[in-house]
């Protein structure tokens, strides 16, 4: 599948969930949490204010973020490795992870 990112919006790759703590101790999939945290994969152009001015992106492609629990939209299709993508508006990312 092949996106246009539009506006504001972002793709993001949800990191993979940890099934199996430090300790050794296997997580069930029931107990996991979707994670807050992914990289991103694609960016829109950004948008223009009411006022007419153009404002740019402050993500790129590569960052690594954290965002909303519940921010965006979950793309049918997942890649080869089954992990989730969102899409999601720049201002639902709360922090880049430098």
């Amino acid at each position: 599948m092949k996106l246009q990112i539009l506006g504001q919006r972002v793709l993001v790759r949800r990191k993979e969930e940890m099934k199996v703590t430090k300790a050794g101790i296997i997580i069930p999939d029931s107990a996991l949490e979707k994670p807050i945290e992914g990289e991103v994969v694609a960016v829109g152009p950004g948008k223009y204010a009411e006022s007419g001015f153009f404002h740019n992106m402050r993500v790129g492609v590569g960052d690594t973020v954290l965002f909303a629990k519940f921010a965006g939209v979950v793309v049918d299709g997942t890649d080869k490795g089954g992990i989730e993508h969102i899409i999601m508006d720049q201002d639902a990312i709360m922090a880049v992870i430098k």
